[in-house]
């Protein structure tokens, strides 16, 4: 009798506040980022893949459980999902492989705090194997008591270390060195769920010379922007980033950090795309290509300028739209779906694709449809949500925001793929934001106890917004600079 066929296996990389400046996605035309581009060419990238919350704990929370922010009420960088009783006893993404025969290991950034989910009886066990590797440990020193390593802003430091262009200490280096001896040492009875999560490009972003030298030093790498951009966006636009410690575009042109913040994103981004390189060609060497499933997603976007603000947090794309890659058994080679996805199905899609029994829990779609054929139609759009009340919705051709005090933003993201203006205003569009309208989560529910860091409320009967408890904004505060 013929052995039976082992499962597939599954290598899970994750990559910290990567927006879509990757090579193949054309975020930005001067990216490098050879092994991802590699990667995409023998399988299917999510050209409008976006997040479930444009922060790392509840995006990371949304996909590692299969559930919406709205529907958990984590919205915020704590608490840890394990210390919600919803989901304490919840089969995370790796717990249900394991469930299923598979022997799971992870280093870094899975979930927002490492390879864990924090708290609960099982915050130790979400993967039968881990390392204690997280962020880089390779720093520079502090020039000054108080100051950054580099001198610049405490929350968008970059420079070049370590000087001696040696890679080898950094975290994320480590971490894929990690990921590769667990590819060839994998037990060859059962498949494997690999996890290995890069911390970079999220700032500080210290890169050594060689991935800097990638790209030039002048404007030519600064993103379009439109000095306007804001002039047409709702008040409560701004709340949603009022009290961010992140430095708005003005701090970074004032102070000459601009170029210098984005070259170094740019450089830290072709650096983790060589980590990913590296755990690709293990695959190859220990010839298990042909029967591994590979993803690649970004929690997250980030703003180099964009909007007037660097950072995170809020419902434009450049904010939630990540790279989202699948390649391996089952997936067709060399395509580019624009059909919206989520990295909420993520979860149901590496069922589906393993064959295995189906999770009645999770949130998300499979997208094995449109991995077999890019252009089948989704009629289901890319929710994302900050803080309750306040929505993207993102389908193929339009962006619709609404926030919690009403106010709404529209987007033709074919004609205006920067969304530089609001049509929100113009009556002949009503049906196009009712159409998006019908998709606000169901339920939306408020932010969970103990929830911390970059929460904002909004009180109806005051029309006033409240930033973490403490800060009041009023329709009457002028607009920040």
């Amino acid at each position: 009798m013929a052995a039976e066929k082992k499962q597939p296996n599954i290598l899970f990389i994750a990559i910290d506040d990567q927006n879509d400046w990757i090579g193949h996605m054309g975020g930005h035309p001067l990216s490098k980022t050879p092994h991802l581009d590699k990667l995409a060419a023998r399988g299917t990238t999510f050209l409008n893949a976006h997040c479930q919350s444009p922060i790392c704990n509840p995006s990371r929370a949304s996909l590692l459980f299969g559930r919406r922010p709205t529907s958990t009420g984590i919205y915020g960088l704590s608490p840890a999902p394990r210390q919600l009783p919803l989901l304490q006893n919840a089969d995370s993404l790796p717990q249900y492989f394991a469930d299923q025969g598979y022997w799971t290991c992870a280093a870094g950034k899975i979930f927002h705090t490492g390879t864990a989910a924090g708290g609960g009886k099982n915050s130790d066990k979400e993967f039968q194997v881990t390392a204690s590797l997280g962020a880089d440990t390779s720093m520079p020193p502090q020039k000054i008591a108080g100051e950054t390593p580099m001198g610049n802003h405490r929350l968008v430091d970059w420079g070049v270390w370590p000087p001696d262009n040696d890679d080898t200490a950094k975290g994320d280096y480590k971490i894929a060195t990690w990921a590769t001896e667990q590819i060839k040492s994998a037990p060859k009875e059962q498949p494997f769920f690999i996890a290995a999560g890069f911390s970079l490009p999220h700032v500080p972003c210290y890169a050594t010379q060689k991935w800097f030298d990638l790209y030039p030093d002048d404007d030519t790498v600064l993103p379009k922007i439109l000095n306007t951009d804001r002039d047409d966006t709702p008040r409560f636009s701004w709340y949603l980033h009022w009290s961010l410690p992140e430095p708005r575009l003005t701090w970074l042109k004032e102070n000459h950090q601009w170029r210098k913040l984005v070259r170094s994103y740019l450089a830290s981004t072709s650096f983790v795309d060589a980590q990913v390189g590296r755990l690709l060609s293990a695959l190859d060497e220990a010839g298990l290509v042909e029967n591994t499933i590979v993803i690649v997603w970004g929690d997250h976007g980030w703003h180099l300028g964009e909007k007037g603000i660097s950072g995170k947090n809020t419902l434009w794309d450049r904010s939630t739209k990540v790279p989202l890659i699948f390649a391996g058994p089952g997936i067709k080679n060399g395509q580019r779906c624009l059909q919206p996805a989520e990295l909420l199905d993520i979860y149901p899609t590496l069922i589906d694709l393993t064959g295995l029994p189906a999770n009645k829990d999770l949130e998300g779609l499979s997208l094995v449809p449109q991995l077999k054929e890019a252009a089948t139609k989704r009629d289901r759009p890319a929710i994302t949500s900050h803080n309750q009340g306040n929505h993207g919705i993102r389908s193929e051709r339009w962006r619709y925001i609404r926030y919690a005090d009403g106010s709404e933003e529209l987007y033709d993201m074919i004609a205006d793929p920067h969304e530089w203006h609001n049509l929100a205003a113009q009556p002949e569009h009503a049906s196009v934001i009712a159409e998006h309208k019908r998709w606000l989560p169901q339920p939306d529910l408020p932010l969970v106890p103990r929830s911390a860091s970059r929460i904002l409320t909004y009180d109806e009967k005051t029309d006033t917004a409240i930033w973490e408890g403490k800060t009041i904004i009023r329709r009457t505060d002028p607009i920040p600079q």
